[in-house]
């Protein structure tokens, strides 16, 4: 095991806020295997690497010896976290819940050693508490002191309502790290003061109190909105190596630092290097960029489907040729062909008017070659069997259906 001073080091790598960093420096000193808690609402079935920041986080607090407690929100999806909301959030469904549960772990254990993992329910503890229990457990806290959080208050000025049950959520959660012994608990930066809850009712609780690890948002490909699927900005988990690949090379180069730091396995001190040498100018952005992607690439697939991604992304990208693996779809096709309705039938775009849009900017090619603008309709002979391509990385083969 690293020293503490080591350790330290790459724990604070990409990290936003440590509080309060003397406790840590001391549970780190003492040298016993630190349990270091995550607690997830399952809401949605698929992840992205924005959600796999504090999984990686985590996977480093394994490397250096330490244990992962991965707590599976699944009492707390039935109230629904309200951090960051200007609305309350609608709880789940107990299928809903559990379905996306599954999913989240075969996910995440992508990422994490199933063998350091404590995987544990909220459940376990949470819904086996009686009224008079749940009684004890808001003694412990202020309306006043709940109304220090950031989404309450700013609700609570604009006349804004929040349901009772949304203030019960900090103490649950506050509660789980009672429950698991947390002695550090990750979170986003929308967290911290449900982190701090933690911390407040442990010590309270007679118990030697978390210390609160949270970690930056993460953007999205288009390097100004938080990665999202709302925004269409996202790298899945689950993306095809070509596409995920493609994707982490269309980033700005500017946010490579902080890809490297919060989505890969890549040391910190190389990080370093790596970082250094982008300031002066000593290694290029581009041949950084692929380092990037296969590292990104082989974490959720392998090194040789990292390589064909790349060499894929080449033939694309670099040298302008048309992948080999076009999907074929059946699609009826009048003897001319309106080629807006055509992209949307082909999914390639959402909508007539985003066809008509991509067209008229020249992001749209019928085997390899700019439909012009305003150029809407094509015989169907000129259609069918063609390669259509929307922007950089969008292809659909057409066929008479």
């Amino acid at each position: 095991m690293l020293s503490a001073v080591d350790q330290l080091h790459v724990i604070q790598s990409g990290v936003a806020d440590l509080v309060p960093l003397a406790d840590l420096e001391r549970k780190l000193a003492a040298g016993t295997p630190l349990r270091v808690k995550l607690g997830v609402d399952p809401t949605a079935p698929d992840l992205h690497l924005g959600h796999a920041v504090p999984l990686r986080k985590l996977r480093q607090f394994q490397d250096l010896g330490h244990t992962v407690v991965l707590i599976i929100g699944d009492f707390t999806a039935l109230i629904g976290d309200p951090s960051g909301r200007n609305t309350t959030r609608p709880p789940l469904s107990v299928d809903q819940i559990n379905e996306n549960a599954g999913t989240y772990v075969e996910q995440a254990f992508k990422i994490l050693d199933c063998d350091k993992t404590e995987l544990r329910h909220n459940s376990e503890w949470l819904a086996s508490l009686g009224f008079a229990d749940i009684l004890r457990l808001t003694s412990q806290f202020t309306v006043a002191r709940i109304l220090e959080r950031d989404d309450f208050s700013k609700r609570y000025a604009a006349q804004q309502p929040i349901s009772l049950h949304e203030f019960l959520y900090p103490l649950a959660q506050a509660y789980d790290s009672v429950a698991v012994r947390a002695d550090i608990e990750l979170g986003g930066t929308d967290q911290l003061f449900n982190l701090l809850a933690g911390r407040e009712l442990m010590e309270k609780s007679g118990m030697d109190p978390q210390c609160a690890l949270t970690l930056p948002l993460l953007e999205g490909t288009d390097g100004v909105q938080k990665m999202s699927k709302s925004y269409g900005n996202y790298i899945g988990l689950t993306d095809e190596p070509e596409d995920m690949f493609g994707k982490v090379m269309s980033i700005p180069d500017g946010l490579m630092p902080k890809y490297f730091r919060l989505c890969t396995l890549v040391p910190v001190d190389d990080i370093e290097k790596i970082e250094a040498g982008l300031a002066s100018g000593s290694q290029h952005p581009n041949l950084v960029k692929r380092q990037l992607g296969r590292e990104i690439v082989s974490l959720y697939h392998d090194t040789e489907a990292a390589g064909r991604a790349e060499e894929a992304f080449d033939r694309v990208f670099k040298q302008h040729e048309i992948p080999g693996d076009v999907v074929e779809i059946p699609v009826v096709m009048d003897a001319v062909v309106y080629v807006p309705g055509l992209l949307v039938e082909l999914g390639l775009v959402t909508s007539a008017s985003e066809g008509r849009r991509m067209i008229d900017q020249g992001g749209v090619r019928m085997d390899g070659v700019v439909i012009a603008p305003l150029q809407y309709e094509c015989v169907r002979a000129r259609v069918a069997g063609s390669v259509l391509q929307v922007g950089k990385r969008r292809f659909a083969r057409p066929i008479q259906g």
